[in-house]
């Protein structure tokens, strides 16, 4: 069954049929009878159907929200498309009334409807799932207490910090992350409904009604935009890629910590595999296949940025290639953030203490309250480190007398600032690497993931 068969002398080509037909949206099939009930609502309260054949056509598609709703809406090789579906079952359940379901609307006008109420619904759900990955942080860092490792810049041990604010450092990138797909939501929604196929209808349709029926803030200001715009997609695709992008560099990390080398965790049996060659393996799959899965979200907004790039107003068939594309960038984002949250919950941190030489910078900082400049500081304790590495000693290491000929400004008493946790107790910037900073952090977290 087609929509669009009236001026055609011959049946399509199974190759047109073949090439056309995109089965994806039929998860919109909730959707688009939801969004069906409001729009013959509308056509009966402004007069253009009878009481009656409001009633009918209203009943008939409850019987079919309640077939999708229960799984048992069943499908015809022949339906184009979801929507062709339901005025198909329709008219199996009410007759030739169902005709008129489709007055002042078009397949334009629908589909941009389908997808904002998919996608609002959607949204609502990433937010609460990154929420519950951040609180999942948030726990892990407070079991972390005061246990304190190196952070790294370029791979490389650098200062010492709680492995809370490394933990939190993650949280709050999620935060952000959740807050972008609040702010999309407001984007997205704005109902379409009623601009037709591109220009409106000459028939008394009130937009502002079905948009209130179905819950949006508003309807659109202009038709043509309405129907043939899909960056509000793209936008909702680019939340999906970036927090895709957050759980890959967390993911990056989870790898790393469970390597030999560092050693910092170790992660249950029941999130990671077995290598079929080597018995010793246990890999962290769940996290690499994050990271992986990533490219292909990357890949889907890319695909949405170049759809849209050369098409004039308004509706274009190169839009059906849409929904392929979001919702497996939404997939993908809400089976990462369950398999990420499910194996940091089974995670036991054991790290190793850092190197003793996370706390040169310490030392220089205490000739700068001495009135040094900076930058002999800097070579000062450059100096006094490249000697102790050379002799394959740790910064702990030296001596009294040592401190004391690398400069006149240190003094035998330093010795005593040269521990990661003496570091991190001086640490006086707010929101850094201190233990009175995670307390602080995890305050405003729960705050703002309430």
């Amino acid at each position: 069954m087609t929509l669009w068969g009236g001026g055609f002398e011959e049946r399509p080509s199974d190759l047109l049929w073949q090439f056309t037909v995109d089965r994806s949206d039929r998860r919109l099939l909730v959707d688009d009878i939801r969004g069906s009930l409001a729009h013959v609502a509308m056509l009966g309260a402004v007069g253009v159907l009878d009481e009656d054949e409001t009633a009918g056509i209203a009943t008939g598609l409850e019987t079919l929200l309640a077939e999708a709703e229960a799984g048992e809406f069943v499908w015809s090789d022949g339906d184009e498309d979801v929507h062709t579906a339901v005025e198909r079952r329709l008219t199996e359940l009410i007759g030739d009334a169902a005709g008129k379901l489709h007055t002042g609307r078009s397949r334009n006008d629908q589909v941009c409807l389908d997808l904002r109420l998919y996608l609002r619904r959607a949204a609502d759900e990433r937010v609460v799932q990154i929420a519950e990955l951040a609180n999942v942080l948030a726990a892990l860092a407070e079991e972390a207490g005061d246990t304190v490792v190196a952070s790294y810049t370029h791979v490389q041990q650098a200062q010492p910090v709680p492995l809370a604010h490394h933990l939190l450092a993650y949280a709050w990138m999620l935060v952000r992350d959740r807050d972008r797909f609040r702010d999309a939501y407001a984007r997205i929604d704005v109902s379409p409904l009623g601009a037709g196929a591109s220009a409106g209808s000459r028939l008394p349709l009130d937009p502002h009604l079905t948009a209130d029926s179905l819950g949006f803030r508003g309807a659109f200001a202009n038709s043509m935009d309405a129907v043939g715009s899909r960056d509000f997609v793209a936008e909702y695709v680019f939340c999906c890629a970036q927090s895709m992008v957050t759980l890959s560099r967390l993911a990056e990390e989870m790898v790393l910590w469970a390597t030999e080398e560092y050693g910092w965790v170790t992660y249950s049996d029941s999130f990671t595999t077995g290598s079929s060659a080597m018995p010793q393996k246990k890999n962290p799959d769940v996290a690499e296949l994050a990271r992986g899965k990533t490219a292909t979200v990357i890949g889907d907004l890319n695909t949405l940025m170049t759809l849209q790039k050369g098409l004039p107003l308004t509706y274009n068939r190169d839009l059906q290639e849409d929904k392929r594309a979001v919702f497996h960038a939404d997939d993908s984002l809400a089976l990462a953030l369950a398999a990420i949250g499910g194996m940091l919950e089974s995670a036991v941190f054991h790290p190793p203490p850092p190197s003793s030489m996370v706390t040169a910078l310490d030392l220089a900082e205490v000739l700068v309250e001495r009135g040094i400049p900076f930058r002999e500081a800097h070579e000062a304790v450059g100096g006094l480190v490249a000697t102790l590495v050379a002799e394959g000693r740790k910064l702990a290491d030296a001596t009294a007398g040592e401190l004391e000929t690398a400069h006149v400004q240190l003094v035998p008493g330093d010795l005593a600032i040269l521990t990661p946790e003496g570091s991190v107790e001086a640490r006086a910037t707010a929101g850094g690497g201190s233990m009175d900073s995670v307390r602080t952090q995890l305050t405003q977290l729960r705050a703002a993931l309430r």
